[in-house]
């Protein structure tokens, strides 16, 4: 099997070579265009100089024809091309996420962070160097709110968890699938934008603009406008044609039957009708063109899933829920309303003020789409969050396909655990220290001794991000990992908030007295702290460090707590304790420190504080005197 990174590099070396070649037929196409309009011209001059006037209509209907034919060819390889650019760019993307390059995406759902979340913030889950920004390949609103939604809610039980493990199972080898879909996402302008105001548009209705005699009335009267309009039309370019030529008029007489002022008299009746309840349709008008391009999105997404084939039952459940109105697919539903928004987008045109007023384009537009909402507007929010789930998942089965030695890990039912082999965190590379880890019913708390700099916050993260993918269904940083679903809370980065007048020591215990709520509540509580109580004095720091672990290391719960206050470590030696001491060390070698942030049992027995100083240039005598 080829590696990851070749694979990507593959795929984008193909994409490449096809990106230059439609560049080539663009261009081609671009000088037979000019080529036809430059010798169309010649023949026009030469046969106006020698007076073939019957066959000067004909000459300009094919040059029309074919140059507007040409100009669908152009568009055509155009929107193939700009296909095929996506393709080669999420390669790209690919390439630099498996060389640790990933931190200089754009999108790293800044707007997701949350520091008064139970551990979202403390985590890195969203903002730069995030969880977030590394997996991350939705490119729809919903699909990056659902993404979100994954790593900050707890799941609802372990099946939930396992029908993601078995999706993402089956989508990581599907990197067709996954890539074209992101692809098809990267059309929209403004993956950010909140879809409510889509949504709740959908959602109302227009019941008065659908009565039938007022449809029936509309369409007559804009039919027979037009037909009346048309000869009105031929006969003035019939005049033009003949003052240009200096011929005779060659119009068929049946243009001159009906008179010039029925079809004014008629356009004018239309602009009257067409002031009534403008706003109502304007407010449809400007909403679908608002999200034409959005909804031709959803469109090709449905359509590229649509088509897929899937053995996953969770998969197979949200694909139903495409086909289930009235045997007509979702695709071919929002393919009918794109291509009433992608008219509506033709009022832009010079000629739509004149083609309104003789078709009133306005009402016929607000017909379509209220019935539109009527038939599958009810539907529609379902299709996009299908959309959104899928996108989610590709996301965390990228995981999968980049990381093939990961494990999937295993959710259990019981007393509170974790058990990891060789767990290393995921967002460092190449850098990350793996360890092993066993915190199961014998005890509660790992309390975590150590020198300065030596791993203890990293080694806390590593469990509660690897928890945090386990949840999701997706791979994890180990061996082997095994846990249960708990409540999981941190408290390990704290800051002053001057707008509330909140000082970070406040804020930990605000962070801390959630943990202590919900260990009361009965919840399964996994907790990690980090220098609990930093903000006060030592006596009390130590007092209350004492009591907040004796009260959480009560059955049920699970916790990691570092400390730089080694006495702590006394209290495992209890008879009963559910307390165990673990810690991580430095050593020295000529003059310089280094660590090798492996977990070991027991007590930190060095402390490096003094020698940091000393290295910054900090003086001290053998009493510990600063000089």
């Amino acid at each position: 099997m080829r590696s990851p990174l070749k694979e990507y590099e593959k795929r984008k070396a193909k994409y490449n070579i096809l990106l230059k070649k439609h560049q080539k037929y663009m261009d081609n196409l671009s000088n037979l265009r000019l080529a036809v309009f430059v010798l169309g011209l010649v023949i026009l001059i030469r046969m106006y100089m020698v007076k073939l006037y019957f066959l000067f209509d004909s000459v300009v209907l094919v040059m029309i024809i074919l140059f507007c034919y040409l100009a669908y060819l152009h568009k055509n390889i155009e929107n193939k091309k700009k296909y095929i650019a996506a393709l080669e760019e999420v390669n790209e993307t690919s390439i630099k996420r498996l060389k640790g390059e990933w931190k200089n995406f754009q999108d790293s759902g800044e707007e997701f962070i949350d520091k008064n979340h139970n551990y979202s913030y403390d985590l890195d889950i969203f903002g730069k160097g995030s969880l977030f920004q590394w997996i991350n390949i939705c490119r729809t609103y919903i699909g990056r709110q659902r993404l979100k939604e994954i790593l900050t809610e707890k799941p609802e039980d372990k099946q939930s968890i396992n029908n993601r493990q078995c999706a993402v199972i089956e989508l990581g080898p599907k990197i067709h699938f996954r890539q074209r879909l992101e692809a098809e996402g990267k059309i929209i302008c403004n993956d950010k934008q909140d879809t409510k105001e889509l949504f709740s548009w959908i959602k109302e209705r227009n019941d008065y603009i659908l009565e039938k005699k007022k449809v029936w009335i509309l369409r007559v009267l804009s039919m027979v406008t037009g037909i009346t309009s048309l000869t009105l039309i031929v006969r003035i370019i019939d005049y033009v044609i003949a003052v240009l030529l200096d011929t005779s008029r060659s119009a068929p007489k049946i243009f001159y039957i009906i008179p010039y002022y029925v079809p004014i008299f008629l356009i004018f009746i239309q602009c009257v009708i067409l002031r009534i309840k403008r706003e109502d349709r304007m407010k449809n008008l400007i909403i679908a063109e608002k999200y034409n391009y959005n909804i031709k999105t959803y469109r090709n997404m449905l359509k590229h899933i649509e088509k897929h084939k899937f053995k996953s039952k969770y998969i197979i459940d949200l694909c139903k829920m495409l086909c289930d109105n009235d045997a007509k697919s979702a695709y071919k539903q929002i393919d009918t309303f794109s291509k009433i928004c992608e008219s509506i987008v033709s009022r832009r045109n010079t000629l739509y003020p004149i083609l309104n007023s003789i078709l009133m384009l306005e009402y016929h537009w607000t017909i379509s789409i209220e019935r539109w909402k009527t038939k599958a507007g009810n539907d529609f929010e379902k299709w996009l969050s299908i959309i959104g789930e899928l996108e989610a998942l590709c996301s965390i089965a990228n995981i999968k396909y980049d990381n093939p030695h990961w494990s999937m890990p295993e959710i259990i039912t019981g007393a509170s655990m974790i058990t990891a082999k060789n767990m290393g965190h995921p967002l460092l590379g190449e850098k990350r220290v793996c360890n092993d880890l066993s915190v199961e019913e014998s005890y509660q708390v790992m309390l975590i001794t150590g020198s300065n700099m030596s791993g203890k916050s990293t080694f806390m993260r590593t469990v509660g991000i690897n928890v945090i993918l386990a949840y999701a269904g997706a791979p994890v940083c180990a061996d082997q990992f095994c846990c249960t679903i708990m409540d999981l809370y941190s408290c390990m980065r704290t800051s002053d908030n001057l707008g509330q007048s909140i000082s970070s020591f406040y804020a930990e215990i605000l962070k801390i007295k959630n943990i202590v709520k919900a260990s009361k509540e009965g919840k399964k509580v996994l907790f990690l702290l980090d220098e609990i109580f930093k903000g006060t004095n030592s006596r009390d720091r130590h007092t209350g460090a004492m009591i907040l672990v004796k009260q959480l290391s009560r059955t049920g719960n699970l916790g990691f707590i570092s400390t730089h206050d080694l006495e702590l470590g006394e209290m495992a030696k209890d008879k009963n304790s559910k307390i165990r001491n673990y810690h991580f060390s430095e050593y020295y070698r000529d003059n310089k420190i280094y660590f090798d942030y492996k977990l070991k049992a027991g007590i930190s027995p060095t402390r490096n504080a003094l020698y940091l100083m000393k290295l910054a240039g900090i003086e001290i005598k053998e009493n510990n005197e600063v000089e």
